[in-house]
């Protein structure tokens, strides 16, 4: 008889044992059985991941949309996280700035996902995932995006297909980060139904501060009628310049408009020319810029963002009791 370990049965003598020393001797090797397997099948991945999905909506262009959900994706990978980034926009931005200058030439990307979702076809969990060398994975998008939104309008559970494609990968991963379109879209609905968080970016200047409130709306749209999970983690002030009066006050009027209702993050995000720089680069600010004021707001964010998780989890668990 083996067992685990590949240890070989010690030899009892049934005349000299007694029956208390075999039950010890057999429940120790039990254990060591019982605490192997459990190793096994945590590292196989069959445990159930509690995946924290975020999106990253406004439906302003210009916002910081995208620098966010690379820069936060990669601040929380350098955390200790296992991080998914999704590209939600046809135009492939998230996509570029990770060092895929022609998402257009890509073999497999979101829309090819979410069409074999919609079809009832087999998908591979992996299939068209890239990894970066910073340590987040993304699934890539290009303009075949704007034919799949077109192509949602009439099709059945359209508001879920993105929920359903992420279901065969979140396991995988603790986050996920989709980087919505500057629209309230069907695509930017899909990405709402399949997260629990949103973070929304807001550049510190009138306009887009005025725009907030269509998001705020849609947002509560899709938690009443499709996605009761969904929460607003907070706004994030983006492209402040703090030399100016202008953009103090634009800061100070978001914080006393919606701070008693939604969290507005402590953690603005520094006007920079730097952090332009860096999608054509193909990196992230932390290894464009490590000493950087923006890498030290997008390091603040990711402590914000965790502390934030940590919260809820405690808050859980003292409900459950």
């Amino acid at each position: 008889m083996r067992v685990c370990g590949g240890m070989a049965p010690q030899k009892l003598n049934t005349n000299k044992t007694s029956s208390n020393t075999i039950a010890y001797r057999f429940s120790g090797r039990m254990l060591i059985y019982v605490t192997f397997s459990l190793f096994l099948f945590q590292k196989r991945g069959d445990c159930k991941v509690n995946t924290q999905i975020i999106a990253i909506a406004n439906q302003k262009g210009g916002v910081g949309k995208t620098t966010t959900c690379a820069n936060l994706g990669i601040g929380l990978a350098q955390a200790g996280r296992k991080v998914l980034l999704i590209d939600g926009d046809p135009q492939g931005s998230l996509t570029i700035s990770l060092g895929h200058p022609q998402p257009d030439k890509l073999p497999f990307t979101l829309s090819d996902a979410m069409g074999r979702i919609l079809m009832d076809e087999p998908l591979r969990p992996s299939e068209g995932i890239l990894h970066h060398p910073e340590g987040v994975d993304l699934m890539p998008a290009d303009i075949q995006l704007s034919g799949m939104e077109v192509s949602l309008v009439n099709a059945m559970s359209r508001e879920t297909i993105l929920r359903q494609y992420l279901d065969t990968v979140k396991g995988q991963y603790s986050h996920i980060l989709i980087d919505c379109q500057p629209s309230l879209g069907m695509l930017t609905v899909n990405a709402l139904a399949a997260a629990n968080r949103v973070i929304i970016p807001v550049q510190a200047e009138y306009l887009p501060a005025k725009g907030l409130e269509q998001l705020l709306q849609t947002v509560n749209k899709v938690k009443r009628q499709i996605n009761p999970k969904l929460q607003i983690d907070g706004i994030l002030l983006t492209m402040v310049d703090n030399r100016t009066n202008f953009a103090k006050e634009i800061a100070a009027l978001l914080r006393e408009t919606h701070g008693s209702k939604i969290k507005v993050f402590a953690t603005e995000i520094p006007h920079s020319v730097r952090a332009k720089e860096i999608s054509a680069e193909g990196k992230s600010i932390f290894a464009h810029d490590p000493g950087g004021k923006v890498a030290e707001s997008y390091k603040n964010l990711t402590q914000e963002v965790t502390k934030l998780e940590k919260q809820r989890e405690k808050s859980r668990a003292g409900i459950g009791r």
